[in-house]
């Protein structure tokens, strides 16, 4: 009986996890403004962000700068990260357009492809990275997801996640800056 109860458990467990997907993209595809991402991300934009540990403390905050250009069906985006501890990064990306929804993402330090989905006012952007963290790196999945505002504001949260459970979230306010 122990043995069933466990498998039960067990499965109850696996399926509460299975249920905290990701929210459906589809819900906000009627939702304004709608975001055209080509036209967001050319020319500058700033962007300031936190980082939380799965507690919810705040052990990281950054800013960015960013400037985007697109040659036809092609973008570049450009970013410099500082971060309050006085750590830089730079990252480039490069992302082609697929269809009018779909994009695909490459930055060096990305693993393989960085995968995008556009639908009304919000964009699901998901990819993995070797993410260093004190003496070790993980390999980690961004589940991104993008909301465009009014105003030129896009706030991006992203879910870092390890085997499908989150243990970080970031949060990054972008506004876009005249050229």
């Amino acid at each position: 009986m122990k043995i069933i109860k466990s498998i039960f458990y067990s499965c109850f467990l696996f399926s509460i996890i299975g249920c905290s997907n990701s929210p459906d993209l589809e819900l906000y595809k009627e939702q304004t403004p709608k975001l055209d991402l080509q036209n967001y991300f050319t020319g500058p934009i700033k962007a300031w962000g936190l980082v939380q540990d799965r507690s919810g403390n705040v052990v990281r905050r950054f800013d960015v700068d960013m400037v985007g250009s697109w040659e036809g069906n092609i973008g570049t985006l450009d970013e410099d990260f500082r971060y309050y501890d006085g750590e830089t990064q730079k990252r480039i990306w490069t992302i082609k357009k697929i269809s009018n929804t779909e994009y695909q993402g490459t930055a060096e330090d990305i693993l393989d492809n960085a995968e995008a989905r556009v639908k009304g006012n919000a964009m699901q952007w998901i990819y993995q990275m070797d993410l260093p963290v004190g003496d070790n790196t993980y390999r980690i999945t961004f589940d991104d997801w993008m909301f465009l505002m009014n105003d030129g504001v896009l706030i991006n949260r992203s879910y870092l996640k390890k085997f499908g459970i989150t243990v970080a979230e970031l949060t990054l306010f972008m506004q876009k800056q005249d050229p």
